[in-house]
């Protein structure tokens, strides 16, 4: 038996069915319920990772493709005055818009994985994902929105949202330590009451 599959972990049935039944292109299913379930679990799941990432991290030095400087450049050569800070869906969904966003798309077609698989994009990046704040859109739309959103700095609002959180939580904690330590608790630095280090 090989090593590396000896290592590797098993995979279901059920694991191995959806992946097969994801690989066929989306139109050969009409409205298969159990197919656009597997389609919304896996955008959502998409979205909880990148905005976990945005969050931890400066985003302005994020790279989310190997082609990140071309999507750019060309998304705001064609969408120049287009706001990514606060969306307008109908800039992104009528069909004006579709006109334009169409071939701008179809110019990543072999160079972006997936590049028209269906991905959730917050509206207002100021926030998370919320039913209100998503909308729907090719993966190659939410790479340029979101590209720009992090280059031009409108997602830092995320990450120091997060930091600032996490900044009131420690201080509480340290605060909470000191009025125990005040109140004639003992405060033991290194090791915790059950005496682990």
């Amino acid at each position: 038996m090989d090593s590396a599959s000896e290592s590797e972990e098993p995979v279901s049935g059920e694991a191995v069915s959806i992946a097969h039944a994801l690989s066929y292109p989306p139109e050969s299913y009409g409205n298969d319920p159990d197919i656009e379930m597997a389609w919304a679990i896996r955008a959502m799941q998409h979205a909880e990772v990148y905005y976990k990432l945005i969050s931890s991290v400066d985003p302005q030095f994020l790279k989310l493709t190997k082609v990140d400087d071309q999507i750019y450049s060309e998304f705001r050569e064609i969408f120049e005055t287009l706001r990514v800070d606060v969306l307008d869906p109908e800039e992104l969904k009528s069909e004006s818009a579709k006109e334009k966003w169409r071939p701008f798309c179809l110019k990543f077609e072999g160079i972006v994985e997936d590049y028209n698989y269906g991905t959730l994009l917050r509206l207002d990046c100021s926030q998370g994902y919320t039913k209100e704040n998503t909308i729907f859109a090719p993966r190659i739309q939410f790479f340029a929105i979101e590209i720009a959103r992090n280059r031009e700095g409108y997602n830092k609002a995320v990450s120091v949202s997060i930091q600032d959180k996490g900044e009131e939580g420690a201080g509480n904690k340290e605060e909470e330590a000191e009025k125990g330590a005040d109140s004639g608790g003992e405060k033991e630095e290194g090791v915790n009451r059950e005496g682990e280090k």
